[in-house]
C-alpha cells in the first residue's frame, strides 16, 4: 500500500494483478471555482452519482480542488497588477492538505460508495503556508493511496505551481481494480516519465488535464497502444459563468468557455470507447476489460520484452 505520497518500488507492488471487467467513470464537470468545501461537496455527490452507474473508479479533472490556471487569465498573473495577490491568497486558501478534512472527506464518500477515486488537486505543502503543487490524488475506502506531484508546470503553471520531487512516479494496486498509474496533462508527453510509470505495468492510465485539444486525444491514444493499458483522459469543462463575481483579476472579454472538456476512455488497442464529449459537464463511464491489457502485453510489452533497457536505459 502507498501512503502519504511514498511510493513503494513499482516493480514489487501487487504482483499478482487483476484481470476482472472493471467499469470506469471519467467525470467531467466544473469545480466551484475557490471555494474547496464546495467543491468537495460537488466531488462528493458526482461520486455518488458514478457510482450508481455501476463504476468502481471514478476519475476527476486536474486542479478539480478548485481552479486550474488556465492561460486564457492567469498569464497576467506574473505581473504585479492589482488582484493577483488576493488571487494567490484565495487559490492558497481553497487548495487542499493531503492529511487535512477534504481529502478525509473524499475517503469517506469512497467508503460510503464503494469506489476509488482519482482527482486532481491544487495542493499546499505538508508543514507549512508555501507552495501549491499541482497533485493527482488516489484514494480509496482505505484513505489515501497515492500522491504524484505534477513534475513540471506548463507555461503559466509556473507562477503558481512548484515542481514535483520525481519520486511519485508508480503504481498502486486497487483491490478488485488493478494496477493503476498515470501523468497530469502535459508530463504525459514527456516520455522518459511515462517509462518510469510504465514499469510498474499499469493495467489502467489515468490522465487528469485542461488540455480539450484533438492532439490530446491522439496522444491518449498512442499512450493507451504503448502501455498495453485502458486510459481514462479527463480534460475540464469550464464555462465563464463557473467564475464568481468577485474573480480577484479579470477575465477576457467575449470568451464564454476557458476548456470544452473531451473526456474519453480509450482501450489499449487504442480504440476509444466512450466519448470524446465537450462543452458539457457529464460523467463518461466504460467497462474494461482488463484480460485486454495483458493481451497486448503478447505482442508490444513496452517495459517487458519490447523494452530492450539493456541498451536504451541512460
Amino acid at each position: 500500500m502507498v501512503l502519504d505520497g511514498e511510493v513503494e518500488d513499482p516493480i514489487s507492488v501487487g504482483r499478482v494483478a487483476s484481470f476482472g471487467t472493471v467499469r470506469v467513470a471519467a467525470v467531467q464537470a466544473s469545480p466551484v471555482v475557490l471555494d474547496a468545501d464546495a467543491t468537495i461537496d460537488k466531488a462528493i455527490a458526482l461520486i455518488g452519482d458514478a457510482a450508481e452507474r455501476g463504476a468502481s473508479l471514478v476519475v476527476f479533472p486536474e486542479c478539480f480542488v478548485s481552479v486550474y490556471p488556465s492561460g486564457t487569465w492567469a498569464a497576467q498573473a506574473a505581473t504585479w497588477a492589482p488582484g493577483c495577490d488576493e488571487l494567490w491568497e484565495r487559490m492558497w486558501a481553497s487548495s487542499v492538505d493531503v492529511s487535512g478534512p477534504h481529502v478525509a472527506r473524499l475517503a469517506k464518500a469512497c467508503a460510503d460508495a464503494g469506489v476509488h477515486v482519482a482527482i486532481g488537486v491544487n495542493e499546499r505543502e505538508d508543514l507549512r503556508p508555501g507552495s501549491l503543487y499541482n497533485t493527482l490524488l488516489i484514494l480509496g475506502p482505505e484513505g489515501l493511496l497515492h500522491r504524484h506531484r505534477k513534475l513540471m508546470p506548463t507555461m503559466h503553471e509556473r507562477v503558481f505551481h512548484g515542481v514535483g520531487a520525481g519520486d511519485d512516479l508508480g503504481v498502486v494496486e486497487l483491490p478488485d481494480i488493478g494496477r493503476v498509474g498515470g501523468l497530469i496533462c502535459w508530463e504525459n508527453r514527456m516520455p522518459l516519465a511515462r517509462w518510469a510509470v510504465y514499469q510498474g505495468g499499469p493495467q489502467i492510465w489515468v490522465a487528469p488535464t485542461a488540455d480539450d485539444s484533438d492532439g490530446w486525444i491522439a496522444s491518449m491514444r498512442h499512450i493507451a497502444i504503448e502501455a498495453g493499458a485502458f486510459v481514462i483522459s479527463v480534460p475540464q469543462y469550464i464555462p465563464a459563468s463557473a467564475f464568481p463575481a468577485d474573480f480577484p483579476v479579470p477575465l477576457p472579454e467575449g470568451v464564454d468557455v476557458f476548456g470544452r472538456g473531451g473526456a474519453c476512455i480509450v482501450t489499449p488497442g487504442g480504440e476509444i470507447v466512450a466519448g470524446p464529449l465537450y462543452d458539457v459537464e457529464a460523467i463518461v463511464t466504460a467497462d474494461c476489460d482488463l484480460r485486454e491489457a495483458l493481451h497486448a502485453k503478447r505482442y508490444f510489452d513496452v517495459a517487458g520484452h519490447y523494452g530492450r533497457g539493456d541498451i536504451l536505459s541512460p
